[in-house]
């Protein structure tokens, strides 16, 4: 094995580690906002973002995002991630999700869950779908190693239908990595988990490494005023 083969498995394991370690830190975070019960009725989408910012920061000293912090509950959940809907106050028996993008030591991370307060059994089997639509989708991505991005975006469609939801976002993920990630300025389409894209998405980046992966998965009952949203790392493991 050359030196500069050797350098690129310990540059693409070092990036592997960050990754990981960066979501893990995530995942405290949500687990420390529950543990301190900031989900609760009463008080609105940008009050419990504001708690999240200053947990953060408490927690890691973080107070840098790679995309704007997303809280949304009940009617709100319908909306994707360009929306900026109006503040809305979180109810006694309501749906909400997080989605967040912090950077932790130059890697970013980008996790999203569902919680529900009160026993509704259809925000409740929303809350869990979208957990078991991502253990399935990741599935599909690791035993097709030639999948593009629009064929990975139309299984989470039909991951939707089959769990009697409808798939709420224009796009099912993304690339991360080292903050900022690799992006082509005004595409919206190339390296997304797009309808349009139709790009291999174990291809190498535009420095010859390994792309690293969000899935992302919302669903939502336009009827019911309802959406659910779960999100973490697809390719490091």
């Amino acid at each position: 094995m050359s030196d500069e083969t050797t350098s690129v498995d310990a540059l693409e394991e070092k990036k592997v580690t960050e990754l990981r370690e960066a979501q893990s830190k995530a995942e405290q975070l949500f687990h420390e906002v529950e543990a301190r019960g900031l989900i609760r009725p009463g008080i609105t989408e940008s009050r419990l973002n504001q708690e999240i910012y200053d947990l953060a920061k408490e927690m890691f000293g973080i107070s840098t995002y790679w995309h704007k912090r997303i809280v949304r509950a009940g009617a709100n959940t319908l909306l994707p991630y360009a929306e900026n809907p109006p503040d809305h106050i979180i109810g006694e028996d309501d749906i909400l999700f997080l989605d967040l993008g912090p950077v932790f030591e130059d890697y970013e991370a980008d996790f999203g869950r569902t919680f529900v307060i009160g026993p509704d059994p259809a925000k409740l089997k929303m809350r869990d779908d979208v957990a078991k639509a991502f253990a399935e989708g990741k599935r599909h991505f690791k035993e097709n190693q030639d999948i593009t991005a629009n064929q990975l975006f139309a299984y989470a469609v039909s991951l939707a239908e089959r769990y009697g939801w409808e798939f709420g976002g224009p796009i099912a993920g993304h690339l991360i990595g080292h903050f900022p990630h690799e992006r082509i300025a005004d595409d919206k389409v190339t390296l997304y988990v797009h309808p349009g894209s139709n790009l291999r998405m174990r291809s190498a980046d535009e420095k010859g490494q390994k792309r690293h992966w969000i899935l992302e998965i919302h669903f939502v009952d336009r009827k019911r005023q309802i959406g659910g949203f779960f999100e973490e790392l697809l390719t490091t493991d």
